[in-house]
């Protein structure tokens, strides 16, 4: 006699890897687990970033120049989170002095310390809801101070997440990420052209 499956027991093994699959997509949450990666990303990135223009600002001794002016400096064109300052039009990646952070990092000493400006990495354009996309400010001229901005998007480094990095990172806005050696800069956030955020 021949053995095999009846019908109900495939549908009963069916019926087991369906719920398993269901399972373990609900609690990997794949879509979730992209959105914390990129965020890690922005983390380093923005650190990076600021060690760099540390690193920068260590090694010159000029406060005069356009990388310390009221202006915001973005990786996408259009973006002012300065009241009525001007806004940076530059968005290459270079660290010639060309790029969207006007810093000419080639010039020091050691050579540049990063390879390329970073660009965020779920960019949006000006205007986009959410928006998602590197800032740097300038903050007091005289001491050379800065912090750079972004928006994270996972649930996990969000506002209430369990590593809520944007409530707790000393900055002035609770729903940006910010890091520098100036965490009293202010930004104008929440309009069409600074991380506006309509219904994220």
């Amino acid at each position: 006699m021949k053995k095999g499956f009846t019908l109900l027991e495939l549908l009963i093994v069916i019926g087991i890897l369906a719920i398993l699959a269901t399972t373990v997509v609900l609690v990997i949450n794949p879509v979730q687990l992209l959105k914390k990666a990129r965020d890690s990303q922005r983390m380093n990135d923005l650190s990076s970033l600021t060690t760099a223009i540390a690193f920068y600002v260590t090694e010159t001794s000029s406060s005069t120049g356009s990388i310390y002016t009221a202006q915001t400096y973005a990786d996408v064109a259009g973006a002012s989170c300065y009241a009525g300052a001007a806004t940076s039009t530059a968005v290459a990646l270079t660290t010639d002095g060309d790029g969207w952070i006007p810093i000419n990092f080639n010039g020091m000493a050691g050579g540049s310390p990063i390879g390329s400006l970073p660009h965020d990495p779920n960019i949006t354009t000006v205007g986009a809801s959410p928006g998602r996309y590197y800032v740097y400010e300038v903050g007091d001229i005289t001491n050379r101070t800065f912090k750079l901005v972004a928006n994270m998007e996972s649930t996990y480094y969000t506002t209430g997440g369990d590593g809520d990095v944007e409530t707790n990172d000393g900055g002035t806005e609770i729903t940006l990420y910010e890091i520098g050696t100036d965490m009293d800069v202010a930004i104008a956030t929440l309009t069409a052209t600074c991380y506006y955020t309509a219904g994220e």
